[in-house]
């Protein structure tokens, strides 16, 4: 899951309203619990970027084909045990949670562990869908160049920022 600077901000603030609309948590000041949970949704965002470049330089040292850069990223991913793919929103809820329990900026938590983990995959869901669309359209301009070669990887990131740009993202 790809996340970035506005998007972290976006989501953290969604969580809170969610969090806070349904009587789960009290907060004073809701901009610090924001800053609290951006911080980590900003976090995952650099431990995912740390194993793709790991598992790419992986790749390189061992001569793999590009094709195996989704193994060899799920292999770096479990090494740090950081989980990604399908496994991110859950591991995003923990951390989260488990935040949300030490931070000095909520004063009270009223809700249970699955009342909060359910007012927060909302929004997650919602991050997670924009960075499948985007994924989607990404793939559907490349139908013609082949997955893995380094023209793919190339034109793959040229034509991911300039859909970003055009989205605002």
């Amino acid at each position: 899951m790809r996340i970035s600077e506005k998007q972290a901000a976006t989501t953290a603030a969604d969580i809170i309203k969610a969090l806070v609309a349904s009587d789960y948590i009290e907060v004073e000041q809701p901009k610090e619990a924001e800053r609290d949970i951006e911080a980590v949704l900003l976090q995952y965002a650099r431990d995912e970027q740390q194993v793709t470049q790991r598992a790419r330089d992986v790749l390189a040292q061992r001569n793999l084909p590009p094709s195996e850069l989704g193994r060899i990223k799920k292999l770096v991913a479990d090494e740090r045990k950081l989980r990604i793919g399908d496994e991110a929103i859950d591991y995003l809820l923990d951390q989260l949670l488990e935040m949300l329990m030490h931070s000095t900026n909520v004063d009270e938590i009223f809700g249970e562990d699955h009342q909060l983990r359910l007012a927060m995959r909302g929004p997650l869901r919602k991050l997670d869908g924009a960075d499948q669309e985007l994924e989607g359209e990404v793939r559907a301009q490349l139908k013609h160049v082949k997955e893995g070669s380094s023209t793919w990887e190339v034109e793959y990131q040229r034509i991911k920022e300039e859909l970003k740009r055009r989205k605002g993202l």
